[in-house]
């Protein structure tokens, strides 16, 4: 097969980390950038509406679903896995919670993990040069960055009695729940201005799309890297593409490198693919093994949420706004206003708190919004929305120890993947996910909420003892869709490491990962932030050593895109 093109780097998906990536790595004209997506360009109207999202999420034009092993953490069920399938990947889709993490999460990977340059220093730096933050500049938000964040306006009584609630146990109420001290609960930061959603692709991708040097390509799908002909040398050259049948189509040369941001899942799939990755894996596929890595697909980290409703007495809920005629009146709404219902994302609230008291930072995360679920044991798809008024708060264990897995099945693009979460399998887990529960059940029955909510209708109140909450999380409970970690970051003394700590795979050169699988550990929080804020540091990295370098591998004068300098999409 053919070179069809060549560039100077080559980034392997648009989501929330190469959106940016693409954006600062061509802002050099004379510098050549291939950003790959597999989905379409994000045009469908339910995308810029916050709440289209539950539109989004069943359909696969937008979405890829991974199903995951049935599991004892899952009882003996699959669980099915969504992640964006467009440019901005999930930041397209997801509920637009907009969370910073701990200063304790990086500064523990910099001085702990012996990662230097992914302390709250520098990832910090990075969070304050992506953010336009409505609440202005304290030292902590930045203020004129690409990505506009803000508080949600959903005020609404119920949530209010869930503030003072808080408060009454101890909790503080915050206008910014991600500062240097997560504690409090309030009216959740959402990656949305004016009533629509603010994606990678919106902040970072678009504003960029007249650079002559960037060509983005959608409905286009990686097979693997491409390793050069020489038998001693490890260096990736490019990449191979195909359609969504797994058909070859091209083949594209990077001279200086090739980007991994296909997400915890994709990212480490391509890996194995392209022969990196576990030995016995790799062989037992029929797979050429060009770099023996065992960490490729371990050390998967994912949260595991449960759901705690109770029936509405006073203030209203929104189980009847997203059906029959009131959801028509909510769309025009929209429509004409921005406003209203539909304007919001996912959970009105988020808060960070302490399992135990004695804790130095919180290790738990609860969104809260007035609605409801109906849920039904052994039934596909998404729960429906309750009949009755009902409002809810969930909540996780923000750092789960438990350690799954995702694998290859088959050498061929496409084939469904081996996704293990491995949910609940420490004994750290199951403590913090019952005491979870317990915290939250202490909020409920506060004064200020006992006024506007009466009985708890799930998990109910016949759910009591720590073996029947366990069992609750493994029936009912629920991926965040925050998997990370499967391609992590570490120093030459972890064998599971996968990059060093400027993002190069191990073993291999000219090839990196910029994803939330390099993410040793989990982050305090919602990963879509995160995602693009080490993004954002990584290209701070590769620009550094671009200066070094001086000038393009490829040489200058070389006109290799003179048939596209038009950036195309589709």
């Amino acid at each position: 097969m053919s070179v069809s093109e060549t560039f100077d780097t080559i980034i392997v998906g648009a989501g929330s980390s190469g959106c940016v990536l693409a954006n600062r790595l061509s802002a050099d004209p004379s510098h050549r950038v291939l950003l790959i997506e597999a989905g379409p360009p994000d045009k469908n109207p339910m995308i810029g509406m916050p709440k289209g999202f539950g539109a989004l999420m069943p359909d696969p034009r937008h979405t890829w679903v991974y199903t995951t092993e049935p599991e004892e953490g899952t009882a003996g069920r699959p669980e099915h896995w969504v992640r964006g399938k467009t440019l901005g990947g999930s930041s397209s889709i997801n509920g637009m919670i907009y969370v910073r993490g701990q200063p304790q999460d990086y500064d523990f990977w910099e001085q702990e993990l012996g990662l230097e340059g992914w302390g709250w220093k520098d990832i910090g730096a990075a969070f304050r040069a992506i953010e336009d933050h409505e609440l202005g500049d304290d030292g902590v938000r930045g203020v004129g960055g690409a990505l506009k964040v803000g508080p949600s306006p959903a005020k609404h009584p119920v949530l209010d009695a869930m503030l003072a609630a808080g408060e009454e146990i101890g909790i503080p109420v915050k206008r910014d729940q991600s500062g240097l001290d997560q504690h409090g609960m309030g009216y959740a930061i959402h990656t949305i201005k004016n009533g629509r959603r603010q994606s990678a692709a919106r902040a970072f991708l678009h504003p960029v799309l007249g650079r002559t040097n960037l060509k983005v390509l959608t409905h286009t799908m990686v097979q693997r890297v491409l390793f050069s002909p020489a038998p001693e040398a490890q260096r990736v050259t490019g990449v191979e593409v195909a359609d969504a049948k797994g058909v070859p189509l091209a083949e594209y040369q990077a001279c200086s490198e090739v980007i991994l941001c296909a997400g915890a899942l994709e990212s480490p799939a391509i890996l194995q693919r392209s022969g990196i990755g576990p030995q016995a894996l790799l062989q037992s596929l029929g797979i050429a093994v060009k770099v023996v890595a065992p960490g490729v697909g371990q050390n998967l980290r994912e949260q595991r949420l449960l759901f705690l409703q109770h029936r509405v007495k006073r203030g209203g809920s929104y189980n009847k706004e997203f059906s029959g005629l009131r959801l028509a009146r909510n769309l025009l709404q929209y429509l004409f206003t921005r406003r209203g219902v539909m304007s919001t994302g996912s959970q009105d609230l988020n808060g960070f708190l302490k399992s135990r008291p004695d804790l130095g930072a919180p290790d738990l995360q609860v969104h809260a919004a007035p609605f409801s679920l109906a849920f039904e044991e052994d039934k596909p798809g998404l729960p429906a929305l309750e009949s009755g008024d009902g409002a809810h708060m969930l909540v996780y264990p923000m750092k789960p120890s438990s350690q799954g897995s995702v694998q290859i099945r088959s050498a061929t693009l496409g084939a469904p993947l081996v996704v293990r979460p491995n949910y609940l399998s420490t004994l750290q887990d199951r403590q913090t996910s019952i005491a979870a529960l317990r915290l939250v059940r202490k909020l409920f029955a506060q004064p200020a909420l006992q006024a506007v909510v009466a009985e708890e209708t799930f998990p109910g109140v016949k759910v009591q003892s720590d073996e029947q909450i366990l069992d609750y999380f493994r029936r009912f409970g629920s991926t965040t869709y925050h998997a990370v970690g499967t391609c992590k970051m570490g120093g030459d003394d972890d064998a599971l490491a996968v990059v060093d700590n400027r993002l190069r795979v191990r073993g291999v050169e000219a090839l990196r990962v910029v994803d939330i699988s390099v993410f040793p550990t989990q982050v305090s929080g919602n990963t879509n932030g995160p995602a693009m804020a080490a993004a954002w540091r990584a290209a701070d990295l590769i620009l550094e050593e671009r200066t070094q370098r001086q000038q393009s591998l490829c040489g200058k004068g070389t006109s290799v895109l003179a048939s596209s300098r038009v950036p195309r999409l589709g």
